[in-house]
């Protein structure tokens, strides 16, 4: 972690610090799923979703804020769990937290194995996975740190291919990719496009990198949150319309990652340059999220370091090797449902915090009366989430 009480860039600089905090927190591998579910429904329901959804947990990164600035002590998600909803909430938050986390990683396992297979054009993609698997766990059992503000840099990378897919291949843009619309499929983006948005567990971070200026906190949620907005879609609007439904779907389902289609129907050297950037960034999150998942089981349940390794990264390699389910199809079952009861028992939290809370709030949000509509109608929509992916992808 960089020195944040230090003089420099990073002490002068909390509002911006706070701001990209949140933004590397949210962008990361799921916008590599998004366009394929949003080809399958259609560019426009994916427009509506990706804004309704985006906005709906801007206004849970907010509750969370709130919520955050209510309490006298500094914890993560299962800590405020535990204080406003009992032993109950913190074992619900604690299962959706490492839902979410062996959902990622055996995402960026399975992701990175296809991706470098695209990037070399040769070989299995088992073999990478496994390869990629090997080195981030030596590196993570030798107990080296994953930079905590590399993925900023990576962001800075993926604004760029964003801007050069647009100004080289803007002329392969197809009008029809974009208009073509299937009512039927409405619901297919939801639980990518969940995933690829949230963030709730660096709303207390924020709160500590921004010290005493936490009057700040609420423009820095509202600015981190509607960024990633306009970054989905300004890049789900170039692949799409670039690539379109019927030539993903000529690809294998876990080719379908956005710069593996780039590589194979755009320009192939901006494609590996996409792919490469896409390597780093899952290389990262696997790092950072593969760290925080061995010393849940090691601080917090007492493993020793081998067994917290072993019980950390089982699953998301047995899911691999055995082909069990793929990028898009992990990564959605993860957003709709661990993303869903974690925003629920956000919600649940807040409103319980509102009353319970020890120190008056730098920001409160206002009115009530909206507030409590927009929780009833998130709350809604959240467990009708849970419930249709679990039922389309077990049933």
């Amino acid at each position: 972690m960089l020195e944040k009480r230090g003089k420099g860039f990073f002490a002068t600089h909390k509002l911006l610090i706070a701001i990209t905090t949140l933004i590397g927190t949210i962008v990361g591998a799921g916008i590599l799923a998004i366009p394929y579910v949003v080809s399958q429904s259609g560019f426009l329901i994916g427009f509506i979703i990706i804004v309704l959804l985006g906005l709906g947990i801007l206004f849970l990164n907010l509750l969370t804020g709130e919520m955050v600035l209510r309490t006298k002590e500094q914890h993560q998600l299962t800590g405020y769990a535990e204080k406003y909803l009992g032993k109950w909430g913190k074992r619900l938050m604690t299962f959706s937290l490492l839902f979410s986390l062996y959902g990622a990683l055996t995402a960026y396992l399975i992701g990175e194995g296809e991706t470098l297979k695209a990037i070399f054009n040769f070989g299995n993609p088992l073999v990478y996975s496994l390869i990629f698997f090997v080195i981030t766990f030596l590196i993570i059992y030798k107990g080296v740190k994953a930079a905590g503000k590399v993925e900023l840099i990576l962001i800075a990378f993926l604004l760029l291919v964003i801007t050069l897919i647009g100004v080289f291949s803007y002329k392969d843009i197809n009008s029809g990719y974009l208009t073509t619309t299937n009512l039927a499929k409405f619901f297919v983006p939801y639980g990518v496009i969940f995933f690829a948005f949230i963030g709730y567990p660096a709303i207390p971070e924020m709160q500590e990198e921004l010290e005493q200026e936490k009057g700040r906190m609420k423009k820095a949620i509202i600015i981190g949150s509607l960024i990633p907005i306009v970054l989905y879609l300004c890049f789900t609007f170039f692949v799409v319309g670039i690539i379109g439904l019927e030539n993903f779907e000529l690809l294998g389902p876990n080719q379908r990652i956005a710069t593996i289609a780039l590589s194979v129907y755009s320009s192939p050297i901006l494609g590996t340059f996409a792919n490469i950037v896409a390597v780093l960034a899952m290389f990262t999150s696997f790092l950072t999220i593969g760290i925080a998942l061995t010393e849940v089981y090691e601080y917090d349940y007492l493993f020793s370091r081998r067994k917290a390794l072993l019980v950390a990264f089982s699953i998301p390699v047995l899911v691999t090797i055995f082909k069990l389910s793929t990028f898009i199809t992990v990564i959605a079952i993860t957003g709709a449902v661990a993303g869903g009861l974690e925003g629920i028992l956000i919600i649940l939290m807040y409103w319980k915090a509102k009353v319970l809370g020890e120190r008056k709030p730098e920001y409160s949000l206002k009115p009530r009366k909206i507030l409590k509509v927009l929780s009833v109608v998130l709350v809604v929509m959240f467990t009708l989430g849970i419930i249709y992916q679990i039922y389309v992808n077990f049933f």
